[in-house]
């Protein structure tokens, strides 16, 4: 079965189908889904290497909140407060994302 890759804020599933919440957003900034049969398949592939990208980048940038925090200019910390907080809306949503898949296995 080919996959699809649905948004809005329900995404709606089918008997025997997966339903994943994509680490990504649409341009609208809906949430994106993966509905598909097969385990593994190239969109989950990447879906799990995005995912693995953006929780590096949120240790990555906590470690550089510790070592700039003592010093920052005004100007640093706002850039900084934004990207922490981009990376904890990616953080907030894989974990979404995989309590919803934990559920399903229980």
């Amino acid at each position: 079965m080919e996959p699809q890759a649905e948004t809005g804020t329900e995404a709606f599933e089918r008997p025997g189908d997966e339903v994943r919440l994509l680490p990504w957003a649409s341009t609208e900034g809906k949430p994106c889904y993966l509905i598909t049969d097969d385990q593994g398949g190239p969109v989950s592939r990447l879906a799990d290497t995005t995912e693995s990208i953006q929780l590096g980048m949120g240790t990555e940038l906590l470690a550089h909140t510790h070592n700039l925090l003592p010093d920052a200019p005004r100007g640093e910390l706002r850039f900084l407060a934004e990207r922490l907080t981009e990376a904890l809306g990616d953080a907030l949503r894989i974990a979404e994302s995989r309590g919803r898949r934990l559920r399903r296995l229980n």
